[in-house]
């Protein structure tokens, strides 16, 4: 069994639905349940390399399975690695947190010492070209966080190679380390609430029940997943039509309207 990771770089806000909420967000995104970070659905990613393929026929279904036979490729779910937020210096920061790292560490064969970063809940570790500090402080959302180690040489070594958007470049400026705690409330609150209506062509005021919020996971957060393949022929098909389409997919909800557009890297 071949092993290959497909990252996922948000290049505007994604919606991967759960369904109609009864909570003051009609819609929300999907997430795990017991972290509360956004995930995208393996289902949901199937779908969209599927659809690479042109849907159905001969090399589709030799990828991807049909009634008849079980597909080559395995498609795991999207975790989230990066999460970007508000930064009182150099405008937003990527976090992640020791949770995010050891499983991306047993997800993706990554070798830092995870045990090394100790975090208390007050407490950040940022890169030693950092431009997020204000002193011995940074500011994300609200919350000042002291900055107690900027030891992040190994978890940025491996970070950066995850995708070549031009954005991912300012990586070693912007990387953060933050406790689980931290890292869980910003992936649950720090997400993009946004308004939708439909207008009445008749009354020109909103129609009834056409009014309601919308929960998108911010531009530039960083997913993973984990392709488990039976034959290389099928990754390597997968590569050339993730090259063919320029390595930009739309992910989830609202494609006619710009969400859900990512950078991809399938890595070996």
């Amino acid at each position: 069994m071949k092993q290959s990771i497909l990252t996922f770089l948000t290049r505007t806000p994604l919606h991967v639905g759960a369904g109609t909420s009864i909570g003051v967000v009609d819609q929300l995104v999907v997430r795990e349940r017991h972290t509360r970070f956004p995930v995208i659905p393996g289902s949901g990613i199937k779908g969209v390399l599927r659809d690479l393929f042109g849907g159905s026929g001969p090399e589709s279904d030799a990828a991807f399975g049909n009634n008849d036979q079980a597909g080559s490729l395995f498609i795991g779910e999207g975790k989230l690695l990066a999460f970007p937020v508000r930064s009182a210096k150099g405008g937003f920061a990527w976090l992640t947190c020791p949770l995010a790292l050891s499983r991306a560490a047993r997800d993706c064969g990554f070798t830092y010492a995870v045990a090394d970063i100790k975090l208390a809940d007050d407490q950040a570790w940022v890169t030693e070209e950092s431009e997020l500090m204000l002193g011995i402080k940074v500011i994300f959302e609200e919350y000042p966080l002291l900055v107690s180690g900027k030891q992040l040489g190994p978890v940025l070594a491996a970070f950066q190679g995850l995708s070549d958007d031009e954005t991912w470049k300012m990586l070693p400026k912007k990387l953060a380390v933050v406790s689980d705690e931290f890292f869980q409330h910003f992936a649950e609150n720090a997400c993009e609430i946004a308004q939708h209506i439909r207008i009445d062509d008749t009354t020109g005021i909103v129609a009834d029940g056409a009014l309601f919020n919308q929960e998108n996971v911010p531009s530039e957060a960083l997913f993973y997943a984990v392709i488990n393949a039976k034959s290389d022929v099928s990754l390597g098909a997968l590569a050339a039509k993730l090259d063919g389409a320029g390595n930009i997919l739309q992910m989830g909800a609202n494609a006619s309207t710009g969400l859900g557009w990512c950078s991809t890297k399938l890595l070996k």
